[in-house]
């Protein structure tokens, strides 16, 4: 079979899952109508499996480099599909139908796309450099949607189902300009990612709640 088997890349399989069901949720198939909701959660959980990932991966020691490019570059792959395609997805289901949406909606994956893409060629130059671990980022990493874009959502009944669309998509065009803007982010620390993770843990509780009482 075609590819390297081992549980390096198991978690990012997860994250692909997740969103790929975050998708049919969004997109209402085979289950009535659409559910965005049910989408936020499922793009939840994809970023807390990569937040993860790489470090699990970290801990086979005696992969070999084809393994080792193979999961980083499924990695981007699937940082792809989890977090550059399903938030616009989630922008078409909740309200974002209109010929001048568009835009903003097919914007999002491109600058994706090509901020991954310009990460991994950054990154493959700096390993041939030095072996030290990278401590800053040029750009927004595309993960943060998966805090960002919940957190945003958790507000929608409070904002109105008429203009939380026009707010969706204004916070989609700012984060795709974040993308590829050349800025340096802090690597965070462990404290931090922990704190990432409570903040994620609070947003992924909360919208449980708010579905299970609707």
């Amino acid at each position: 079979m075609i590819g390297y088997y081992n549980y390096t890349v198991i978690l990012t399989y997860m994250s692909l899952v997740s969103s790929v069901v975050g998708m049919f949720f969004a997109l209402g198939i085979n289950c009535g109508a659409p559910h965005p909701e049910y989408a936020i959660i499922c793009l939840m959980l994809s970023g807390l499996c990569d937040m993860f990932d790489g470090k699990i991966a970290r801990t086979k020691k005696n992969r070999t480099e084809n393994e080792k490019q193979f999961g980083i570059q499924i990695d981007s792959l699937c940082d792809v599909i989890c977090f550059g395609v399903l938030p616009s997805i989630i922008g078409y289901s909740v309200g974002m139908n209109s010929w001048l949406d568009m835009p903003i909606l097919v914007m999002f994956p491109l600058c994706a796309v090509i901020r991954l893409a310009y990460f991994n060629v950054a990154e493959e130059i700096r390993q041939k450099k030095t072996e030290n671990v990278r401590k800053v980022y040029e750009g927004l990493p595309v993960t943060s949607v998966a805090l960002i874009i919940p957190l945003l959502y958790s507000f929608s009944e409070d904002i109105g189902s008429k203009l939380f669309p026009a707010v969706y998509g204004l916070a989609m065009f700012l984060i795709a300009i974040a993308f590829i803007t050349r800025f340096k982010v802090k690597k965070p620390s462990m404290k931090t990612m922990l704190c990432f993770i409570g903040v994620g843990v609070v947003e992924l509780v909360w919208m449980l709640y708010k579905t299970k009482i609707q």
